[in-house]
């Protein structure tokens, strides 16, 4: 068979071992790679391009940077490379129907869930915040819907108590690229069949937001270890010290904690010490063993007592 004419759409992490991947199987021809424009990140706001742009320029890859899928002359520069394929991973643009036509086999998604759970922008974060026991990628035809495609290949993983969403994310990109160029020439000379998604079973995802990690202390101590998790490393679970004044209350990220056991008035320190900051939930209570105050470091329990002592009795603020 010859080499399958492939044009990549991506922007984020998540997409940079699954282009490396294609690059790297003799089945594919990268004709370019399309990614968001170059945009201020960061403290200092530098302007930087996305993690994709750069992986393209190491490889000496054409790059088409649209502000907007939908422009005439980016879907005209599409259709001049003539590609027998879109790939698609965690691009960040919905495409129009003239780009989903366009090459002769379509548009392909690399989804981070069992499809049809978690549809939407943030599967790793909602798998791991719900509890699931469970997550995976799905190999997606793309059709006009959100995440709404037929499924072409499927690949699950188990979510350990040791996973947060920057570990999920990391073995779940390992495990697309894999999957995908496995997926595509089957796709492709037609033993791969796609399939509709079930009608049952769909849950949705939607985009994270920094509120999203404001701590709830009377929610069970469970929960708040689960997104701690999905939430980790952005935006992270975080709480407010204690202050007699609105506008001087300091942020206090937590990094890592576990589940024990402790009662009391949600939100109030139980203990504090070298092992960890006991926190009283809605039930149970939550052991902080690392965290960071706003404008500090991340620091382990033992090192941030000393220089920011936490007395049995205070009570974290949302």
């Amino acid at each position: 068979m010859a080499r399958l004419r492939v044009i990549f759409m991506g922007s984020a992490e998540l997409s940079c071992p699954i282009l490396e991947a294609l690059l790297a199987a003799a089945d594919f021809e990268v004709l370019s790679v399309v990614t968001q424009p170059d945009r201020a990140r960061g403290r200092d706001l530098k302007v930087q391009p996305t993690p994709v742009k750069e992986v393209a320029l190491r490889h000496s890859l054409p790059v088409l940077q649209p502000q907007k899928a939908r422009q005439p002359e980016f879907i005209a520069a599409l259709r001049a490379f003539n590609p027998d394929l879109i790939a698609v991973a965690a691009y960040g643009h919905i495409l129009p129907p003239e780009i989903l036509d366009l090459p002769r086999y379509g548009c392909v998604n690399v989804h981070t869930s069992l499809l049809p759970k978690y549809r939407g922008a943030a599967p790793i974060q909602w798998a791991i915040i719900n509890g699931e026991e469970q997550t995976g990628v799905t190999i997606m035809k793309m059709d006009r819907g959100l995440d709404t495609g037929d499924i072409l290949t499927q690949e699950s993983t188990p979510i350990w108590a040791e996973d947060d969403a920057g570990t999920l994310h990391d073995r779940l990109a390992r495990m697309g690229a894999s999957l995908l160029v496995r997926t595509l020439p089957g796709y492709v000379s037609g033993t791969i069949k796609p399939v509709p998604q079930p009608a049952e079973g769909v849950s949705h995802a939607p985009k994270i937001r920094k509120e999203d990690g404001l701590a709830d202390w009377a929610q069970p101590a469970r929960a708040l270890w689960r997104r701690l998790r999905g939430l980790t490393p952005w935006p992270g679970l975080f709480t407010h010290l204690p202050s007699d004044k609105a506008d001087a209350r300091v942020l206090l990220k937590i990094w890592r904690a576990e589940v024990q056991a402790g009662s009391g008035v949600p939100g109030t320190v139980l203990a504090a010490d070298k092992h960890g900051v006991l926190v009283a939930c809605g039930s149970d209570a939550l052991l902080i063993t690392s965290l960071q105050r706003e404008g500090g470091r991340r620091l382990g329990v033992a090192e941030f007592l000393s220089g920011h002592p936490l007395p049995a009795g205070t009570r974290f603020e949302p």
